[in-house]
């Protein structure tokens, strides 16, 4: 650890292909548990509870851009994204980024739509060194969020099936923001690794007693 972060975060995991997980090594199961039993513990319900989701389209970009800067204003310190910055970081590309919006039905006009929450996660895949059958994890961390219609839990649980959808083989989370809301609820185990977060090369306005 580099003196002096600013902010502490455990990983949290979820499974989603436990079977491979406890193949390589990545998860453990109690031993006088069946291997059957606790693969079905880790089972993922594949129904939405969030109508509407469809991935990011960059017809989308301004309004979501907006939606995320207002929802990240409620914490004392977050990134404001630019419309560049949107664009590069959330735009959709197999196998780095999944960005999805919720389109919801506005007002009492049955053809007119709304973008109501969005949710978003990033691959970054990890090597299995030495293993007859597998040499690649594939790993899915949430990265931006905004609840609006429905609640973040409901979200997460969607983030969920569209991952294991995908085919990763775990789900990865920051005990920050909102995501405190869900990680238990959704069987999350807290994982041994920890996210430090620093500022540096910042100017910023001289304290006054």
């Amino acid at each position: 650890m580099i003196p002096t972060p600013i902010c502490d975060t455990t990983y949290w995991h979820r499974s989603l292909n436990p079977k491979k997980l406890i193949e390589v090594g990545f998860s453990s199961k109690r031993h006088d548990v069946p291997l059957a039993r606790y693969i079905k513990s880790q089972r993922i319900v594949k129904e939405h509870s969030v109508v509407g989701i469809r991935p990011l389209e960059k017809k989308d970009c301004k309004v979501v851009r907006e939606l995320l800067n207002n929802y990240l204003k409620k914490f004392k310190l977050h990134i404001n994204f630019t419309e560049k910055e949107f664009m590069h970081f959330f735009m959709p590309q197999d196998n780095v980024i999944e960005s999805f919006v919720v389109e919801s039905k506005k007002g009492d006009d049955p053809k007119s739509y709304e973008i109501t929450d969005f949710m978003s996660f990033y691959s970054l895949p990890s090597s299995v060194l030495k293993h007859p059958n597998h040499n690649t994890l594939r790993v899915a961390y949430s990265f931006y969020s905004v609840p609006g219609k429905y609640k973040m839990v409901d979200l997460a649980k969607s983030m969920l099936i569209l991952a294991q959808e995908k085919g990763y083989d775990v789900f990865n989370a920051l005990d920050i923001q909102q995501n405190k809301e869900y990680l238990e609820e959704l069987r999350f185990g807290v994982g041994d690794g920890c996210l430090h977060y620093y500022l540096y090369n910042w100017r910023v306005h001289k304290m006054v007693p």
